[in-house]
């Protein structure tokens, strides 16, 4: 049985830099909206709902673009965005 405990998570799986992302960059302060793509962690995503404040910004339900998985949470902070979005 799988355990949902965070503490085996390494802490630069859940961090993402924007050096690595041709095009993209962080911006705190921005909010991303439905349909707009965005750079996780886990790769390429689509904003599909903008939900609830969190801190520093808005939770967002993303949809990775090149695997089908089920839909997962990011907050707005912790996603990069295309050159010239903000």
């Amino acid at each position: 049985m799988s355990s949902n405990n965070t503490s085996r998570l390494r802490p630069e799986s859940l961090s993402i830099a924007s050096t690595a992302h041709t095009g993209f960059h962080a911006s705190p302060e921005y909010v991303p909206q439905v349909g707009e793509k965005v750079q996780t962690t886990e790769g390429a995503a689509e904003v599909i709902r903008v939900l609830t404040r969190v801190t520093g910004g808005r939770l967002l339900e993303l949809r990775l673009e090149e695997r089908p998985s089920p839909p997962f949470f990011a907050a707005s902070h912790n996603v990069l965005i295309r050159d010239g979005a903000d």
